[in-house]
């Protein structure tokens, strides 16, 4: 019994500790970034590797998903007469849901282990040690740029692939099943809104490049300074970022049927606050595992309530 207790409590503390060695890592990354000099060349160099070596995968899975939905989705709402609609469903499930949380899980799999494993190599090389040595911090140096450009990039191959599903869905519903071109079309355009479907859509997508860069570049930098240990923590991302943006998405979608937004003040305060009305409750899932969800809405509600800017309310 007392060997069980022990052992609990050190796997407590072990993972109380990492979270702390995560949160002052994330600290670094954005002093690093704020910091001269702004590494332009790096970033773009980061960004083709993460986001242009991996349009492929994403228009093939776009087209593919397009596909499958518009396949489904026609022989579904054909049964109730409604296959006009089909360009209302494909264009919300894609947009809402499945285009950020599918891109999520496809780059974490390919650029996030290929993030790791390029920064676990550096380090069991001494790669990192040897720019300290040259008194340059390899956090400015190699993570900041990985990270950055797999935020940046995350919103943008979200886009590609909606786009590469909603045309999926076209060839098939409309150049197969000979569904109207103008009424696939025109449910598309009459069903989608830019505040309540694409920037949503959008900050999901935001939100997860960001803790798909913070869990590749952590793993990376952490990992232990040989080929065994690069291997470990090369597996590891692609599961906790996988497991990660299932929870975010979760989280996201309560906070966009539970909690409302009382938008005041400029565009630009409105956009901020959005971005946070998203953010908050998945931080606080990641800072408190084990809370319920009535305690993660009941912490964003009162995030916002001690706001000057907006007010936020139960619905």
């Amino acid at each position: 019994m007392r060997a069980a207790v022990e052992t609990l409590g050190r796997g407590v503390i072990e993972w109380i500790a990492g979270l702390g060695q995560m949160a002052a890592f994330a600290a670094q990354i954005a002093r690093a970034v704020m910091a001269p000099p702004l590494r332009g060349a790096l970033i773009r160099s980061a960004i083709f590797d993460s986001g242009v070596l991996s349009l492929a995968l994403i228009c093939a899975s776009g087209l593919t998903v397009g596909f499958v939905l518009g396949l489904q989705l026609y022989n579904t709402l054909s049964r109730f007469g409604a296959e006009e609609s089909l360009g209302t469903a494909v264009g919300l499930s894609l947009i809402r849901e499945l285009g950020p949380v599918l891109t999520g899980l496809l780059v974490a799999g390919r650029a996030g282990s290929a993030t790791t494993a390029e920064i676990g190599a550096m380090k069991a090389t001494e790669q990192l040690d040897g720019l300290r040595m040259m008194a340059i911090d390899p956090i400015h140096f190699v993570v900041m740029p990985r990270a950055v450009a797999l935020t940046l990039v995350m919103p943008l191959l979200s886009t590609v692939f909606v786009l590469c599903g909603i045309a999926g869905a076209y060839l098939i519903g409309v150049e197969l099943l000979g569904l109207d071109s103008g009424s696939y079309l025109a449910s598309l355009e009459n069903s989608i809104r830019f505040r309540e479907d694409v920037l949503q859509s959008l900050v999901k997508s935001l939100v997860f490049g960001l803790l798909l860069a913070w869990i590749a570049t952590w793993r990376g930098f952490s990992c232990a300074p040989h080929a065994a240990g690069v291997l470990v923590k090369k597996v590891l991302p692609t599961g906790s970022c996988h497991g990660r943006v299932e929870i975010g998405d979760v989280l996201l979608a309560i906070d966009g049927v539970e909690i409302g937004l009382t938008w005041e003040g400029s565009a630009g305060h409105g956009v901020a606050l959005g971005v946070a009305a998203h953010a908050v409750p998945l931080v606080a899932l990641i800072v408190h595992p084990f809370a319920t969800r009535s305690e993660v809405i009941a912490e964003t509600t009162g995030f916002f309530q001690a706001s000057d800017m907006t007010q936020v309310k139960q619905v």
